[in-house]
Formats: structure tokens, sequence, C-alpha cells
């Protein structure tokens, strides 16, 4: 994969993390609702959520973008915030010899490690449960520390 081709879809992340960012709004819930993307258009974003079965969905952001964050050596593949769900292919990690592939799963507007779900691959199959508990504890960190910073603006 292009190096040109690993930017633009680490762009398209910050992108969508910006616009999940932007959808608090009025303060009453800090995670952003998913429902409220689309500004004036709330009645068609909501209704594309009912027809996937989902009803007024939020992710927590703080999770969401450390996780694009941790694991930014990944190329994102696919994201989908009214699920909660962003699916990463292989990528190594900076001084690592070992190809990974995560797919992350945030199922909760909690800052919580109940709401975070990491499934980590490597080529040969499943990456050791140490790894995935690593992952899984910087991408807390992360979050927790985004957290901290935005409340103090």
């Amino acid at each position: 994969m292009t190096r040109l081709s690993k930017t633009i879809r680490l762009t398209f992340g910050v992108g969508l993390i910006a616009a999940l960012a932007a959808c608090g709004g009025s303060g009453s819930n800090p995670f952003g609702s998913i429902g409220s993307l689309g500004g004036s258009n709330e009645a068609a974003t909501q209704q594309a959520a009912r027809t996937r079965g989902v009803e007024n969905v939020a992710v927590n952001r703080y999770l969401w973008a450390a996780s694009l964050d941790v694991l930014s050596f990944l190329p994102v593949e696919s994201v989908d915030p009214f699920t909660g769900v962003i699916v990463m292919g292989y990528g190594t990690p900076p001084g690592g010899s070992r190809a990974y592939r995560a797919t992350i799963y945030i199922t909760d507007p909690a800052l919580d490690a109940r709401s975070l779900n990491v499934a980590l691959l490597t080529r040969s199959g499943p990456a050791a449960a140490e790894t995935t508990r690593a992952i899984e504890d910087a991408i807390l960190s992360r979050a927790r520390q985004l957290r901290i910073a935005d409340g103090a603006l």
C-alpha cells in the first residue's frame, strides 16, 4: 500500500473523529450523539439508524479517537459510528516485526473498560492475550488523556 493511500485513510479517520467530536452540541451529552450528525437533517439520520436497528446511538468520542491514535500504524479499512466498529487492516508497529490487524468495538458512551472490545489478529491467528490487553490499556489511557485535555479547555 502506498504512503499516499495510508495518508488518505488517516485523513479520512481524522475527519470522522472531528465529525463525531462536533456532535456534542448542547453539552448535555459530552460524548456526542450519532443521531445528531445530520444537523438540520437529524430526522433522516435517526431514520437511517432505526432502519439499521439502532436507536439514538452514542459512542464515546475519547475511546474512538484514542483507538485511531494508538493504532495509527494500521490502515483504516472501515468505520461505522452507528455500531461503534472500527476495522483496521494489517500493519506493523514501529520497531516491530509482526503484522497485526484489529477490530475495535465501542459498545457504550461511558469512558470505561467495559465499553471497549479489541480483537487483535496476526497473520497466523489471534494475537496473544497479553498483547491484546496491552492495546486495550493503551487505548483507555490515551482516552483518559484526551478527556483530561478536553476538560482543561
